[in-house]
């Protein structure tokens, strides 16, 4: 009988059922954790800062530019029509606020991954997701994230102008850093012509004066975005202002006279939740609304040291110089303060802080090691539970206001104020655009040039004059009909119910 021997092959498999072992998980790439961050940033916006919250004024103003739903409101020197024009998808055919603040929401967090994204290669991942969630999680930048005003875009526009510009440091032919240098410059003009001057001063320094830095093509690229950014306001300054000096000098005017004017006293009151600090007058906020404040310099200096001493300082040193010049008009050169001003500042320190914050996790080592990631982890803690605290506040206070300038409008309507119609007097300009109304513009122009017009407008439409409880009406509207319309008086001209359809 012949035995064989049951000897297992080397390498080969056992017949037997399938291997049904779940593979290994994948791990989420640098893309998609800065998408995550992107993500969770648009969320916030929706939970936390109500979609239905009604329009501020200024956003009134940009709103009705493009709306059909209401005459533009007067359109001042200093602003810009990017934010208005951005708008456009959604205002130019809704009145919906609720669709409005979803769009801008999805919008800022597609713009915050796509800032953050330009900075791969030159930070590691896990800075940048620490730099985009520092940046997304103050409360100042989930406010104004869906809101109708152009700080949070320049600040978007300032992080990809200076990153593509890094990038393109290299001299060679990267044409996706050169498109990116001209776009981000263009965003920022388009949205603030005067910001973007301001935040690309460093790099224009740079690519004229600077050895290992004078690049033909990135200069080209940066000069060509300004341009183009800021050419409709160019030319609307010689259409409309007078020319682009006089638009200037309104615009200082209105801002109450650029100069040496020293605000970080004004800025740290504002940081409270005081969305329009002017004028800045009051105590400041608690010690632990403010603390970051102080700390963030101290941090951002401790990231530079740390770039130094690993022998990468361009793009810190760029973003710094680009944070500094973002932040001179608005803590050196204005007589008040709105925390919206420094969020192309906060945007741009965020990844130097980031990098310092990771470095002091990662590189202590032993028995140190626990303590810092503890005292790290509560100081992030502490300033989100401060940030979470202003925000809730900011939002209910804006809503309660907004709110009020809705039943006043509604009022108006009851009395036979109805479009098109007319308003003027204090806080005319948001009330006109929720009652559909036009408003008498006051700045800059006297009592008689005011008066004169709101008397013309009452012989065709219906008209009204707001005013402050107990405030005496200019004589025109001495003779019209009085009413309470929420917190405020309004004077109606006679026969306004008869004119309106």
């Amino acid at each position: 009988m012949v035995k064989t021997l049951n000897v297992p092959l080397v390498g080969t498999r056992r017949a037997g059922p399938p291997d049904r072992r779940a593979p290994a998980p994948r791990r989420i790439g640098g893309t998609g954790v800065l998408a995550l961050v992107a993500a969770a940033f648009a969320l916030a916006q929706l939970v936390l800062v109500h979609p239905d919250m009604g329009l501020g004024w200024d956003e009134t103003v940009y709103v009705s530019q493009v709306s059909s739903h209401a005459p533009a409101a007067f359109f001042s020197a200093p602003r810009a029509r990017g934010v208005s024009l951005l708008t456009a998808p959604v205002a130019s055919w809704s009145s919906s606020t609720t669709l409005l603040r979803i769009y801008l929401s999805l919008l800022s967090g597609l713009g915050l991954f796509v800032a953050l994204r330009v900075w791969r290669g030159l930070f590691p991942v896990r800075v940048l997701a620490l730099a985009g969630a520092l940046f997304a999680t103050l409360w100042v930048t989930v406010f104004y994230g869906p809101q109708v005003m152009p700080n949070y875009w320049v600040a978007i526009g300032a992080l990809v102008c200076v990153g593509c510009f890094v990038r393109a440091r290299a001299g060679g032919r990267d044409r996706a850093a050169l498109w990116g240098t001209g776009l981000g410059a263009a965003l920022m003009a388009w949205m603030r012509p005067t910001d973007a001057v301001w935040v690309t001063l460093p790099l224009l320094v740079l690519a004229v004066a600077v050895p290992g830095w004078r690049r033909a093509r990135p200069l080209l690229a940066l000069v060509a975005g300004l341009s183009s950014g800021a050419a409709e306001w160019i030319v609307e300054a010689y259409v409309s202002y007078g020319g682009l000096g006089q638009r200037l000098a309104d615009g200082s005017r209105i801002q109450g006279g650029l100069g040496w004017n020293i605000a970080v006293g004004d800025q740290m009151r504002s940081l409270g939740g005081r969305v329009l600090c002017r004028p800045c007058t009051g105590g400041m906020p608690d010690t632990a609304v403010m603390v970051w404040w102080f700390v963030l310099p101290l941090i951002a200096a401790l990231g530079l040291v740390i770039a130094v001493r690993a022998r990468r300082p361009a793009p810190t040193l760029v973003l710094l110089a680009c944070a500094t010049t973002a932040g001179i008009p608005y803590l050196l050169m204005i007589g008040y303060a709105a925390p919206r001003f420094l969020l192309p500042l906060y945007a741009l320190v965020a990844i130097p802080v980031a990098d310092a914050v990771v470095h002091l996790v990662t590189a202590s080592g032993g028995r140190w090691r626990p303590v810092t990631v503890t005292l790290v982890a509560l100081a992030l803690a502490g300033h989100l539970a401060a940030q979470f605290a202003v925000l809730q506040d900011t939002v209910r206070r804006t809503a309660d206001s907004h709110r009020g300038w809705a039943a006043t409008a509604a009022e108006l309507h009851r009395l036979g104020v109805r479009p098109p119609c007319t308003l003027a007097g204090y806080r005319s300009v948001p009330i006109a655009v929720y009652a559909g109304c036009s408003s008498v513009p006051a700045g800059g122009r006297d009592a008689d040039a005011v008066a004169a017009d709101v008397v013309r407008s009452a012989r065709r439409v219906p008209v009204a004059l707001i005013a402050t409880p107990g405030t005496e009406p200019p004589g025109y509207a001495r003779a019209w009909t009085s009413h309470r319309a929420g917190a405020v008086d309004v004077y109606v001209a006679p026969g306004a119910g008869s004119r309106t359809p």
